[in-house]
């Protein structure tokens, strides 16, 4: 069971090690963009091609559908980044349900587990198999793989490189369980990486940048948006006419000063630093709401900023 791109490699790895997939239950196809056009999910897509049994339900305590997964007789069901399951479903086969999880359990319950490890300017983060239950991410750990997170890396270059570390993971969670070689670790009361914290859902308004803080927090919050929800802010000028922009790379630098946070410096060629606290964010990739994304040299060519832009 699962929707994005980041459960494509753990069904892959499924089927390369041979294991019977008797069934596959993904998102329903949904409209999406200006021309709402019919969006497939990235798993339905490679179901397909690999011509697997392929379930979308709407609702998951559908009768129809609860029956349907009944009647595949499946011994194990595998979660990785769907929704949350209801009893009927999870309780459903002999060797449970366990999900694959973008964090080190109990850290980064939620939604958005490798956004937050990166805004919280987090060193570590990892991935986590466990038996799934009646609450949110809370359920007994069979697995966990620790994993650096890199000085500059952004939330989509970790999320690639968890995408198939957790799937090995994921492999060796199940050849575990087809053993009955393997013991779990209750959450409850675990606190082997300092205070607990959430991994909410992350909505636009949250993702727009506080140019008051220090540098370094407002690096961290850049990268933990990039590439997407994507962080943003207002470019305004002394007429307060506001544009939105979003930023997809940039780089940090400490420097002692007295500028208005929020206030730019730039050549008109090549380079955009905005002053914030202790340093500037200097931006190597951005996008002007209802434009193309632009790396900084060509969204001068079209876009002339001056010293009564700043960013707000």
């Amino acid at each position: 069971m699962g929707t994005p791109d980041f459960a494509v490699p753990s069904l892959n790895a499924i089927l390369d090690q041979g294991f019977n997939v008797v069934g596959v239950v993904t998102a329903p196809d949904k409209p999406k963009g200006r021309g709402q056009r019919m969006s497939v999910s990235a798993v339905k897509k490679y179901s397909i091609s690999k011509e697997l049994n392929l379930l979308q339900p709407e609702k998951l305590k559908d009768p129809g559908f609860v029956n349907t997964l009944k009647e595949l007789n499946a011994n194990l069901f595998i979660v990785v980044a769907f929704r949350m399951l209801p009893e009927v479903i999870w309780s459903m086969p002999a060797y449970g349900t366990f999900n694959l999880h973008a964090s080190l359990l109990p850290q980064y319950r939620g939604a958005a587990p490798i956004n937050h490890s990166i805004i919280n300017g987090d060193t570590f983060t990892g991935v986590t198999t466990f038996f799934i239950n009646d609450k949110i991410d809370t359920g007994n750990i069979i697995f966990q793989e620790r994993v650096p997170i890199f000085k500059d890396e952004t939330a989509g270059e970790l999320h690639d490189r968890l995408m198939y570390i957790g799937s090995q993971l994921l492999i060796r969670t199940v050849k575990a369980i087809e053993t009955d070689s393997y013991t779990t670790v209750s959450q409850e009361g675990l606190t082997l990486f300092g205070d607990i914290r959430s991994a909410n859902k992350i909505f636009k308004n949250d993702c727009k940048i506080n140019w008051n803080q220090d540098v370094e927090v407002i690096y961290n919050f850049i990268r933990g948006l990039a590439p997407y929800p994507t962080a943003w802010s207002n470019i305004e000028d002394e007429h307060m006419e506001s544009i939105s922009v979003k930023f997809y790379k940039v780089r940090a630098t400490l420097i002692s000063h007295n500028n208005k946070t929020g206030s730019i410096e730039t050549d008109n060629k090549n380079s955009i630093a905005i002053w914030a606290e202790n340093g500037q964010i200097l931006v190597d990739e951005l996008q002007v709401s209802g434009k193309k994304r632009l790396n900084t040299s060509d969204f001068l060519n079209g876009f002339k900023l001056n010293s009564n832009y700043f960013f707000k």
